[in-house]
């Protein structure tokens, strides 16, 4: 049994090891970091597209191909005989007459004119002064406008085929390029059904090609 007395004058430590002072600091030094890390992450994913980014460009360049898009495929609904031109045609209008609307309203949210100071395709690295790839020119529109029936169809048929392959890298380089899901959604779309149709249209022409040829 220990005697007290035998303790007198025995000096017990009350230190204890004492923390380094960068272990000590680390934990809330580095939830600063994050802290601040993800306000920039948010603060970048709400701040809206400029009028020079990807996003206002893709906008823009899509609606005007559309808007031609939806004019032709009016001409070739109103002159045609053919069901499945009816078919397609009119498909073609509501959806990109729709996507036309999703695409001025995104602009308008971001407080962004319909049209910007950029030349057209400059989003993509291809500025262009003259028409985008696979525009109709106004002398094969006005030859469509002047067409009726079989002949009607393989002149809208061809326009569109070329009209909708340059469609398709406009979208794909929209859902490569940008971080925007809003975007990123509809260009999956548009890649997706314009492939589609790209494919329906050819197997329509070749058999009105071949049908002229009996013929």
């Amino acid at each position: 049994m220990i005697d007290p007395e035998s303790l007198e004058g025995v000096q017990v430590s009350e230190e204890r090891p004492r923390t380094s002072p960068i272990w000590r600091w680390l934990p809330p030094l580095l939830a600063l970091i994050l802290l601040a890390a993800a306000a920039v992450l948010w603060a970048t994913a709400s701040r809206p597209p400029s009028d020079t980014s990807l996003e206002a460009g893709f906008a823009r360049d899509m609606m005007v191909h559309h808007d031609q898009a939806v004019t032709m495929a009016l001409l070739a609904r109103d002159r045609t005989d053919d069901p499945l031109i009816r078919t397609l045609t009119t498909d073609i209008v509501l959806t990109q007459q729709n996507q036309i609307g999703q695409m001025l309203g995104w602009l308008n949210l971001w407080g962004l004119p319909a049209t910007g100071s950029e030349p057209a395709m400059a989003w993509m690295g291809h500025p262009t002064t003259g028409r985008m790839p696979g525009m109709a020119s106004p002398e094969e529109i006005a030859t469509l406008e002047s067409l009726s029936g079989a002949a009607a169809d393989i002149e809208f048929l061809r326009l569109m085929i070329r009209h909708h392959e340059a469609g398709v890298p406009m979208a794909e380089a929209a859902l490569t390029g940008s971080g925007n899901p809003a975007v990123r959604a509809l260009a999956r779309q548009i890649v997706a059904a314009q492939e589609i149709e790209i494919v329906a249209m050819q197997d329509l022409l070749a058999e009105k090609d071949s049908a002229g040829e009996e013929t």
